[in-house]
């Protein structure tokens, strides 16, 4: 049974794993899989080659050499077969390769140096090379196992099985290299680029608890602090599994002080411990993960930052693309309109037994609003476009927020409205700028 639960009960979403944070951070490397799929080629060549010599002994014991002998010329064939696809796989690798560089670099150009990280993520992309690495090991391997005596009586093995495994291997490389092309044309594509960080983010918000979190106050006095003694980086997620057991084993409550995605350097407070004294810090190691850039794992913010900096590339005057920052815009209205009514501000996790063991800060309703609105809202003016969208999208969301987180979405449409008054000068041209309209210009 788990040591921890999440507040809101079963309909909040599933509740992140012990493992969630490795797995996670194995997703953004790209080596894993690879030498994963080469060190089991290495394991399936084994089985292969096993069978292939007890197959042969069998055949000699039966004293059947007439079929050894079909077996060795169906063999002659396959080596041929196995050669050329031996020198031709490391083309395929240098293809694919340089296909993934060129999208790389178009996408970073165009979109955001962040959205890199959806390729480097790409299950289909890592299949592809895994596969194509492990297809050129494996023909190297079997090669080996090819002997020069041609005497039915003396052969040892005859790699019938490994042929066949060859064969089967380049026919999924091609399957997957057509897969591939296909994928790696999409995510040029900004509309599915964005697609793909919404769907993160979504992901991201219903794996957080919607318990309310306490009010100020209602954890007690402050009675140790807990300093970063790791290296400096962007604080990217936290074993919560673990958090929550070590708090329960000592009978306090932690209260992560910095948010997911905030930069932190050694010696600053990054847990402050509520009830009884500190836990030792061995049993607070390697709790927290820092890295070089922010990640969605836990990350409520980091979609709204992605979709906000290709709102901001696209209004830039060397990309100038009003439409595509329309299209951010929309998908940062739907994000805002999903969370309008949930708890924010923190994430409570309790024990087994339902008492509060870890409070950790999330992103605000202000600060979504903030994060999504204002640096598109500075860039805006002079594109009516984009202030048209923007004004559609505050006013669906006034209608769906509560009363009480109208504040901030009235706030910048009176901003807004300010900054297109003074840089406009034309009546009329303020008037159709100021219309909403969710098609932007429809």
């Amino acid at each position: 049974m788990s040591d921890w639960m999440v507040t809101g009960g079963p309909a909040t979403g599933r509740r992140p794993r012990a493992l969630s944070p490795l797995r996670e951070h194995l997703r953004d490397t790209f080596w894993f899989a690879p030498v994963a799929a080469m060190v089991c080629v290495f394991v399936v060549w084994a089985v292969a080659s096993e069978i292939d010599t007890r197959i042969i002994a069998a055949l000699q014991d039966q004293q059947d050499y007439d079929t050894v002998k079909e077996l060795l010329k169906f063999a002659d064939d396959a080596r041929t077969v196995v050669t050329t696809v031996s020198s031709a796989m490391m083309t395929f690798i240098g293809v694919v390769f340089s296909i993934s560089l060129v999208a790389v670099q178009m996408a970073s150009g165009q979109f955001s140096p962040r959205v890199v990280r959806i390729f480097v993520r790409s299950r289909i992309t890592k299949a592809t090379f895994a596969v194509f690495l492990a297809t050129f090991v494996l023909t190297l391997l079997v090669l080996t196992s090819y002997g020069s005596d041609q005497d039915p009586r003396l052969v040892s093995s005859v790699p019938l099985v490994q042929s066949v495994l060859t064969l089967v291997m380049v026919g999924l490389s091609l399957l997957l290299f057509v897969m591939y092309v296909n994928s790696t044309l999409r995510l040029m594509r900004i509309s599915h680029v964005i697609d793909r960080i919404v769907g993160e983010a979504f992901r991201v918000a219903a794996t957080m608890p919607t318990g309310t979190p306490p009010e100020e106050g209602a954890l007690g006095p402050v009675t140790a602090w807990i300093a970063h003694d790791g290296r400096a980086g962007v604080l990217r997620d936290v074993d919560i599994a673990r958090l929550v057991r070590v708090a329960r084993q000592h009978g306090v409550v932690l209260r992560l002080i910095p948010r997911i995605g905030d930069f932190v350097v050694p010696g600053t407070p990054v847990l402050a411990v509520h009830g009884r004294s500190a836990p030792p810090r061995r049993a607070l190691r390697r709790t927290v993960s820092v890295g070089v850039e922010r990640t969605f794992h836990q990350d409520l913010g980091f979609g709204l930052r992605q979709l906000s900096d290709i709102a901001l590339k696209a209004l830039s005057p060397a990309i100038n693309d009003p439409t595509t920052a329309v299209q951010a815009l929309d998908r940062i209205v739907q994000f805002l309109a999903a969370v309008s009514r949930r708890p924010l501000d923190a994430s409570v996790y309790r024990d087994r037994r339902g008492e509060l063991r870890l409070v950790q800060p999330v992103p605000g309703w202000t600060d979504l609003v903030d994060l999504g609105f204002t640096e598109i809202r500075g860039c805006a003016v002079g594109n009516p476009q984009v202030t048209r969208r923007l004004l559609a999208g505050v006013d669906d969301l006034a209608l769906l927020a509560p009363e009480e987180r109208r504040a901030p979405l009235l706030r910048h449409r009176a901003l807004l409205a300010q900054a297109v008054e003074r840089h406009t000068p034309s009546p009329a041209d303020r008037a159709f700028a100021l219309r909403p309209d969710r098609q932007g210009i429809g």
